[in-house]
């Protein structure tokens, strides 16, 4: 029979106890494991629940907005081909004028835009291809129709279509009109032919491009006893031509700018309003 030493009883017992300690210890670290994990667990499901929440929001469709409904524009006026008149339509006002600028863009158009819209005094803007040959042009071109302005068909080069064949005609009339709807994203809705000189082959065709013919009643400013200011003013203001329904003819010219104001002011001082374009008959066709 074996005797146990006192010491290596008490070695035993603490060994023993050092193994339960530890297995404790061991038990206590595992459930704070487990714990922090359950706790990760929940950090991150929360955390994917707030940013799907959020990419929710984000990909959500914004809330329309109420669309400002545009001017509505009623047809009150037509052009009378017997004289280039402009005609009410039923109980139109009467003692109306339109104003017109030929040669456009080339030196001063942009600034009489300018002055007509602050002057709250519409106007058409017929233009020349070769008035279109740089990104500058064309920026002219369309601020001048951002300013509100409807853009005429004046041929490419400006010929005299009774020099031309049907199809020479056809191109200084069409390739124009492509390359208008090009710069501002809509084709012209007038056609002036250059000099007035219209041919049978030319109306029809303006018509059949669904363009308004236009010419003019009176017109000063290519002349050289009115090339300033002051005498194209009184001229256009106070000639015997000036009656209801005038169509007058102005072009891109440095006197014409200048006198422009002028003319407005002068023509309302005698009660004329000036016609808007878009209310023209063929316009909103």
């Amino acid at each position: 029979m074996k005797i146990y030493a006192p010491a290596a009883i008490s070695a035993v017992l603490l060994l023993a106890a050092c193994s339960s300690d530890e297995a404790a210890q061991t038990e206590d670290q595992n459930q704070e494991a487990v714990a922090a994990e359950e706790n990760t667990e929940e950090t991150i499901q929360e955390e994917t629940e707030v940013l799907e929440e959020t990419e929710e929001v984000e990909e959500a469709e914004p809330e329309e907005q109420e669309e400002i409904p545009e001017e509505k524009v009623e047809t009150l006026y037509e052009i009378n081909e017997a004289n280039w008149s402009v005609t009410p339509i039923s109980d139109a006002p009467e003692n109306v004028v339109l104003l017109t600028f030929d040669d456009a863009p080339d030196q001063h158009a942009v600034e009489m835009a300018q002055k007509l819209n602050e002057a709250d005094a519409p106007a058409i803007f017929f233009v020349n291809g070769h008035f279109l040959d740089t990104p500058e042009e064309e920026e002219m071109l369309k601020e001048i129709h951002e300013l509100g302005f409807p853009i005429g068909n004046h041929t490419y080069s400006h010929p005299n279509m009774r020099d031309l064949t049907e199809e020479e005609q056809r191109e200084e009339i069409i390739s124009l009109s492509d390359r208008v709807e090009d710069i501002i994203g809509e084709r012209p809705k007038f056609f002036r032919a250059p000099f007035g000189a219209n041919t049978d082959f030319s109306e029809a065709l303006a018509k059949e491009e669904g363009m308004v013919l236009m010419n003019w009643t009176y017109g000063y400013d290519w002349e050289a006893d009115y090339q300033n200011a002051e005498a194209l003013t009184d001229i256009m203001v106070n000639t015997e031509y000036l009656s209801s329904g005038a169509n007058l003819l102005m072009h891109d010219r440095t006197w014409t700018n200048e006198a422009i104001l002028g003319i407005v002011e002068g023509l309302r001082a005698k009660d004329f309003t000036m016609v808007d374009p878009k209310t023209i008959k063929g316009y909103l066709d």
